[in-house]
Formats: structure tokens, C-alpha cells, sequence
């Protein structure tokens, strides 16, 4: 699992014109599920998320959480994290889960999500979205479960 985090001001996902996610300060995450993942890698990197410390405090140093902030969060399915360049240039997506066993786990992720935040917006699983975002900083984290997973006991 991957989840590509980036700290923002604000950030909207559309299809067909129509707003359908929408957030002010927090974190525009875009979650990539491999045909391996489960729900116990996603508790652990939910965790990790929700735990992310990149939020400045009255000092300016990265030292404040997500609830902290009272941060918001949206969600967006994101297969093409586990595109696979090596050969040629066209991406190999093999790597990527399965359609319904994807929507299962980022269905859950969301649900898990909701749990710990009060504002958790999400895009529409295998749509076609316009996403549209003010990163804040820039600040853009990758966190993958390969080593998420092999610090976490």
C-alpha cells in the first residue's frame, strides 16, 4: 500500500464538472492498493497517517498532527502508484490490486479514516477525476507499507 500525502490549504476532486470532495487545511492523500495488501497493512499505515507530525507549531517547526490542526482529509484511489516503468515506457500496472478488492480496501480505509477525523472527503473509485489542490509548503510524503510495516510491530 502507498499512500502519496500531501499537506494542504485547500483541495477539491471533481467528475463531470460536479464537485465531489472538498477540504480546507490538512491532507490530499492518494492511496494505492497492490493485489497483496489487507486491512491489518492498512490499520498500520492509517495509524501512521493520522500520526503525521508535519503541521507547524507556534515555533515553526514541523511538530503539530493532523488532530491537532483540526485537519481535514480527502481521500482519492490512485492506482497508478504501483505503475511499473522498468521496461520499455509504457507502465505496467500488474502490481496494482484488483478492482474489487482495491474498492473493498479503500472503503475501508475511508471508514477507518472517518473514525479519527471529523472531516474525511473522498474521490469516486475508478472514476475519471479533475483534483485540484493548494499544497502547503510545498510538503509531499510517500509512505509505503514495505516500510511502514517492517518499522511497526
Amino acid at each position: 500500500m502507498k499512500f502519496l500525502v500531501q499537506r494542504v490549504s485547500e483541495a477539491q476532486v471533481c467528475t463531470d464538472g460536479n464537485v465531489i470532495g472538498k477540504i480546507g487545511r490538512g491532507f490530499l492523500v492518494f492511496v494505492g492498493i497492490s493485489g497483496t495488501d489487507t486491512r491489518e497493512i492498512a490499520d498500520k499505515m492509517i495509524k501512521k497517517l493520522i500520526g503525521l507530525r508535519i503541521f507547524e507549531d507556534e515555533n515553526g517547526k514541523t511538530n503539530l498532527d493532523l488532530k491537532t490542526v483540526d485537519g481535514q482529509l480527502l481521500l482519492i484511489s490512485q492506482f497508478t502508484l504501483y505503475a511499473d516503468c522498468r521496461k520499455g515506457n509504457r507502465p505496467s500496472f500488474i502490481n496494482a490490486g484488483a478492482p474489487q478488492m482495491a474498492n473493498e480496501l479503500y472503503r475501508y480505509i475511508i471508514e477507518k479514516c472517518r473514525g479519527e477525523i471529523p472531516v474525511v472527503e473522498e474521490g469516486c473509485f475508478g472514476a475519471d477525476m479533475k483534483v485540484s489542490l493548494t499544497n502547503d509548503g510545498p510538503f509531499t510524503i510517500i509512505l509505503d507499507s514495505a516500510e511502514i510495516c517492517a518499522t511497526i510491530r
